[in-house]
């Protein structure tokens, strides 16, 4: 198959999917006797037509950043990292025993805090299933997703016998003490003059735009980064050229679980201020199609991760505003990760199909 132009590889195909997406999706709605311009209009007056729509829509975004940053690292591994959601809560977790081990004087120092607790459980989480499959084979991919669901077990014992306070009904931790309260968008003077109301942004959104390029400097800039990805390519290459696949393997996969970690400050410490039940909220999954969307590149992760937060709080608008079941955003998120995933491969064929043929056609050319 002829090569796609770097641009036409980076921009066009995702482009392309997501419009194949939206035509798809359009003709469910009207499978469906829904006008597909009503549900574009509420989704983006709701989403990103407000100083407060945008409030919502980047707090899902700050989720969605780290768990595709989570996958990304990994990925570049060579390994398929899904067990975000499970390393998510645990770092929720961490969140949680750090916020309340203390009467924190200041947000920044509980910030600090948690977001290091968050990554040591959330790193701790993946060190298992890395460690199996370094030194036992096992396969990567199997082992997370039984640890999602062990870290969902684990996590409900822990709030129905451990972490609830006594004479508490509902499975959670304690309040969090004032001095954890993370500043909201609305808190941040300038933004305050943007973000005129209450909205669960906050401060996190920052971390996990640095995170990103924290990544990219890692993967890219460094010797490490260079090994991960060489690894990566190739790993019985790797191995001839010296590179050691157990410390790749524990590196890449304690660095994913501890991006996916750091998530949880985001929900846990930001917006609900005490550990909940599934305090993931499905992000860990979504991290998966956000990589993908992004071509494992943490600035493309950014920006898919806008487009999911778009999704997310879009689709929220619709079961609010209208008649359209709240589950076609699940439609339209599974016709994004098709297209951007599944079906990558044949957007990628037609196009380079279009463009040899172009080029057949230029004077000069055989």
């Amino acid at each position: 198959m002829d090569r796609l132009p770097r641009w036409a590889d980076v921009a066009l195909v995702p482009l392309i999917s997501l419009l194949l997406a939206a035509i798809i999706s359009a003709l469910v709605l009207l499978s469906i006797g829904q006008s597909p311009v009503e549900a574009f209009d509420v989704m983006v007056d709701g989403a990103l037509g407000s100083a407060y729509g945008w409030g919502y829509t980047l707090y899902y975004t700050t989720s969605f950043i780290f768990t595709g940053l989570s996958v990304t690292f990994a990925f570049h591994a060579s390994m398929f990292n899904i067990g975000g959601e499970g390393q998510a809560q645990l770092g929720g977790l961490g969140v949680a025993l750090v916020a309340l081990a203390l009467p924190w004087p200041h947000w920044t120092l509980a910030l600090a805090a948690a977001t290091l607790g968050a990554a040591l459980f959330g790193a701790a989480w993946a060190a298992i299933p890395a460690y199996l499959q370094a030194r036992r084979g096992s396969h990567i991919v199997i082992t997370t997703i039984m640890f999602n669901y062990i870290a969902a077990a684990f996590l409900v014992y822990l709030l129905v016998d451990v972490l609830r306070p006594a004479g508490q009904m509902d499975p959670a931790s304690a309040r969090f003490p004032e001095g954890a309260h993370l500043p909201a968008l609305n808190d941040i003077p300038g933004l305050n003059l943007i973000f005129t109301k209450p909205v669960p942004a906050n401060v996190t959104l920052f971390i996990a735009l640095a995170m990103a390029v924290v990544v990219w400097a890692i993967l890219w800039q460094t010797r490490l980064g260079y090994q991960i990805r060489a690894f990566g390519k190739s790993e019985p290459a790797a191995r001839y050229a010296g590179i050691n696949p157990t410390f790749i393997i524990m590196v890449a996969m304690l660095m994913s679980g501890a991006l996916a970690g750091m998530m949880s400050v985001n929900n846990v410490m930001g917006e609900a201020e005490r550990l909940l039940q599934n305090s993931s909220e499905g992000a860990g999954f979504i991290g998966i199609a956000v990589a993908l969307m992004g071509r494992n590149h943490p600035f493309g992760v950014v920006l898919a991760a806008l487009l999911f937060g778009f999704l997310y709080q879009g689709g929220a608008e619709l079961g609010l505003w209208t008649s359209i079941p709240i589950e076609m955003r699940i439609v339209v998120q599974g016709l994004v990760i098709l297209f951007t995933g599944a079906l990558d491969m044949m957007v990628r064929m037609l196009l380079a199909r279009i463009f040899a043929l172009f080029r057949s056609r230029q004077p000069g050319v055989a």
